[in-house]
């Protein structure tokens, strides 16, 4: 019981998911209206997309690598997506050609990376004027709407309760689970985060798990867009913009490292549910919103120095 007990207080997540439940209950108590369940459906809407986005972050970030284009990537992706649909294509094969451009980036950022030995920090970050170049050429800078023809996923609730964009988020959440924890590419993640050079010598062939790795991050983001358009029901070039950082922010506050090697999904899921509840929270109290700003960048950066002081030795 002791065991159990000490391995729960080392982790993370168990301190942001104390953070979430007094948050919550002190904002109840000044504003009964939090625990409204249409505030909690918002809730649990709000950070669906962020979710698949901070999954594809965490495998990249275990991995030690970075992808900061996601954020245009999923600009792209909706426009294309909403594109199509306006021309009568049917839902299903225009979020399919969405889906692969999303995978296409990323795995183009990944590709770039290996090939010109390149940090992919670097590589993604020329990546964003890339893809949101593409996406307004595209659009010519239009609004892209679809009129209702793809809103049954941002509407639908199980139970005339869930929403189906939050299930569809936690099943991102439960597959990246199983990857890390019980495949050898999950294991590969950990060991090529850890020590690249070490990794490579052991037999590990780093550059192809390094594609598979983005490639994974793109189906994720591919799908986040698709969300992110079904829920919102228009969309344009910016769509999408800042979400990169909300999500390295996410696997950062979850506990996983920026040096790689470490970390968690569940970190990251309670990560994401934290920045979603802290957000509603200083809406409902109506926090001026240059502070929000403000908040959210002291969190990451408490969460760093939480981190760093529990792998002290």
């Amino acid at each position: 019981m002791k065991f159990e007990k000490k391995n729960l207080l080392n982790n993370q997540w168990f301190f942001l998911l104390l953070v979430v439940i007094g948050l919550s209950v002190i904002t109840g108590i000044i504003n009964p209206k939090y625990f409204y369940l249409r505030n909690v459906i918002n809730i649990l809407e709000q950070i669906s997309v962020l979710g698949l986005v901070a999954s594809g972050a965490t495998i990249l970030m275990i991995s030690g690598n970075f992808d900061i284009s996601v954020g245009a990537t999923i600009g792209l992706a909706s426009c294309i997506m909403a594109i199509f649909m306006k021309n009568d294509m049917p839902s299903v094969p225009a979020v399919s050609i969405g889906v692969c451009v999303a995978i296409l980036c990323c795995f183009f950022v990944g590709l770039n990376s290996i090939l010109f030995r390149a940090p992919s920090f670097i590589i993604s970050l020329a990546c964003i004027g890339i893809f949101k170049g593409i996406a307004l050429a595209l659009t010519e800078g239009t609004i892209q709407t679809i009129y209702g023809k793809f809103e049954m996923i941002g509407a639908l609730r199980i139970f005339n309760v869930i929403p189906l964009l939050f299930i569809i988020s936690l099943l991102g959440y439960i597959a990246v689970h199983i990857i890390l924890t019980y495949t050898r590419l999950g294991r590969r993640v950990y060991a090529i985060g850890s020590n690249r050079q070490a990794a490579y010598r052991s037999g590990i062939a780093v550059n192809k798990n390094t594609l598979i790795f983005f490639t994974l991050n793109g189906l994720l983001v591919g799908i986040a867009a698709m969300l992110l358009l079904s829920r919102v029901g228009a969309v344009q070039p910016s769509t999408g913009s800042g979400i990169e950082l909300q999500a390295i922010g996410a696997v950062v506050i979850g506990g996983a490292p920026m040096t790689g090697g470490k970390g968690k999904i569940i970190g990251t899921f309670f990560g994401v549910l934290l920045m979603g509840v802290l957000s509603n929270v200083l809406n409902m109290l109506r926090v001026n919103p240059y502070f929000q700003d403000i908040t959210f960048g002291a969190l990451i950066i408490v969460s760093l120095a939480i981190t760093a002081f529990s792998q002290r030795d």
